[in-house]
């Protein structure tokens, strides 16, 4: 897999969990340890994302 297509595919990973995140908003009586959970991962994808990017 070339460096671009990872990329793609971490930056699709992270829009995804954009909504998931949206979606758990929505939602009154989700725990914030949740929402949590979901932004450190969302977190970890924009990192990664961007140490890619700027050996790329």
């Amino acid at each position: 897999m070339s460096i671009e297509a990872h990329i793609e595919q971490l930056k699709q990973k992270h829009r995804s969990l954009e909504e998931q995140l949206s979606s758990l908003k929505s939602n009154l009586s989700v725990p914030d340890r949740d929402l949590a959970s979901v932004k450190r991962e969302k977190l970890k994808l924009k990192d990664e994302i961007s140490r890619l990017e700027s050996q790329h």
